[in-house]
């Protein structure tokens, strides 16, 4: 999903499908509570669900992230606690953090005390 994110924001697209799965569909909610996506929506009009995401561009084309990246991965999961989140270009950036209470930013975690394995960074 990232990747496919990323590429769509290259190729200057105004939209990008991905398959669905409750994962996504939460990051994608933070992604769009945080302002790096304008807006996104269920699809289940085929055989399969899918979730179509609005990108989000300023007034000069200019696309809201300038980039995304994965932490943890299926081979090697990164796990922190919630005074060891890491800080992304001095505060400027995102972490994605999936904890017990769902998947939120890494301010959230902080405020909720809470730690769990860092999904992604977005800057």
């Amino acid at each position: 999903m990232l990747t496919r994110i990323r590429n769509a924001y290259s190729a200057r697209k105004a939209e990008v499908v991905v398959p669905y799965s409750k994962f996504k569909h939460s990051l994608s909610k933070v992604l769009a509570d945080n302002g790096w996506i304008k807006n996104f929506q269920v699809k289940d009009d085929t055989k399969f669900k899918s979730l179509l995401i609005e990108l989000k561009y300023n007034q000069e084309g200019e696309p809201a992230l300038s980039g995304i990246s994965r932490v943890s991965k299926p081979g090697q999961r990164i796990y922190r606690k919630n005074s060891d989140l890491p800080r992304v270009l001095g505060g400027m950036g995102t972490v994605i953090v999936s904890t017990s209470k769902g998947v939120m930013t890494d301010s959230s975690a902080r405020k909720e005390k809470i730690g769990g394995e860092i999904i992604c960074q977005v800057w």
